[in-house]
């Protein structure tokens, strides 16, 4: 399946290594097991079923690739066998409820999931006695969001004025104090990261600007955009998910960090370039050049709360980590707008998942041979 066949020194720290990855069966989760199928990891899914229909985890046929153990992070008793059964060399925590506005329907639901669901597995880690590098993944909302124009460094305020956003801060603090209290000499080595405003093929939620316009699309409709002049920092999938990656080799190899460990076990901004801070009415615009459409604004004065203005300093993954984003705005657009289009040329054909598997794994690919270029280590041959 894979076409991505190069010693990188990526593909060295993680073919042959078992990873266990919650929430799999999402997006982002969907992206991120198919790139470490294609760098030979042996991956173990912990999720609820893929949470829409359709859903990039089907579409690409990644319950027949990897184990697939449908639970419930809010069941304590099932992450602790699960982590106890994988005993994973890897972590990444990707699993929660990620949508803003289902946040003010479900706030409790919300904190359950994020919050206690996320405290479930570090309990459960704490109980693994082997060497293991964790990646819990939050959100780039989780600062106290003033609307400055620079970016929110690692150090800055954290808080959240909806619910989604203040659990993704808690998760933060908790993470901390755990990371602290039981984790200083333990053989797991924790660390989380915040990304948002991430875009890519496969992403079919509700209430998500990039699924909005290609289901108008698809039904040529006109896009309807409810907030189009908020700014936020657009970057591809692979972007954040390269620094997971990343951040996960040099924790669980001492040989690829230049500072003592304690330096990489704490927080990461993983973002876009400041070129890449557009409007939604610039991202729609860009994305109606690679599927001609029309969209209309529909501006709800009643609408739930939205920041008008977010993004994040990355200068802490760049100097500690060597990384950096590889894809500006407009080739992020693209390429998103390029999976869509290509699910939608196959249909439901025969061969429709081996087809759009095959696209994922050359898109990060591609993506990987312009890090190459761009000089990041985590896409450096191996030596």
């Amino acid at each position: 399946m894979s076409s991505d066949t190069s010693p990188t020194l990526l593909k060295d720290c993680f073919a042959g290594r078992r990873v266990w990855l919650s929430g799999h069966t999402g997006f982002k989760g969907s992206w991120l097991a198919h790139w470490l199928l294609d760098l030979g990891a042996e991956v173990h899914g912990f999720s609820l079923p893929p949470p829409t229909t359709p859903a990039m985890f089907d579409q690409i046929g990644l319950a027949q690739r990897l184990r697939h153990e449908v639970a419930d992070l809010r069941d304590a008793a099932a992450v602790k066998k699960s982590i106890r059964d994988a005993q994973p060399d890897f972590v990444f925590h990707l699993a929660a409820q990620a949508i803003v506005r289902t946040s003010f329907d479900q706030p409790l639901e919300t904190y359950m999931t994020n919050v206690v669901g996320t405290l479930h597995l570090m309990e459960a880690l704490r109980e693994l006695e082997k060497p293991c590098a964790a990646v819990l993944v939050t959100t780039d909302k989780c600062y106290e969001n003033r609307e400055w124009l620079h970016g929110y460094r690692e150090e800055d305020m954290l808080g959240g004025y909806d619910p989604y956003s203040s659990s993704k801060a808690a998760i933060e603090i908790a993470v901390a104090s755990w990371r602290r209290s039981f984790f200083s000499e333990h053989p797991v080595r924790v660390a989380t990261a915040r990304a948002g405003n991430v875009i890519g093929g496969g992403d079919w939620a509700k209430g998500r600007i990039m699924p909005n316009c290609i289901r108008a699309l698809q039904q040529a409709k006109p896009i309807r955009v409810r907030n189009k002049v908020a700014t936020r920092p657009w970057q591809f999938v692979l972007e954040p998910l390269s620094g997971y990656l990343w951040l996960a080799a040099v924790l669980s190899r001492p040989s690829l960090r230049p500072y003592h460990k304690s330096a990489f076990t704490g927080a990461f901004n993983f973002g876009p370039g400041l070129e890449s801070n557009r409007t939604v009415a610039e991202l729609v615009a860009t994305a109606l050049r690679h599927w001609p459409g029309a969209w209309e604004d529909q501006g709800d004065p009643n609408a739930v709360h939205e920041a008008k203005l977010l993004n994040v300093s990355t200068d802490k993954a760049y100097h500690l980590l060597g990384w950096k984003p590889v894809w500006g705005f407009p080739k992020a657009v693209e390429a998103t707008v390029g999976w869509y289009r290509r699910a939608d040329e196959v249909g439901e054909r025969a061969g429709t998942v081996a087809q759009l598997a095959e696209y994922t794994s050359r898109q990060i690919a591609t993506y990987q041979s312009d890090a190459a270029v761009a000089g990041l280590p985590w896409a450096a041959a191996r030596n």
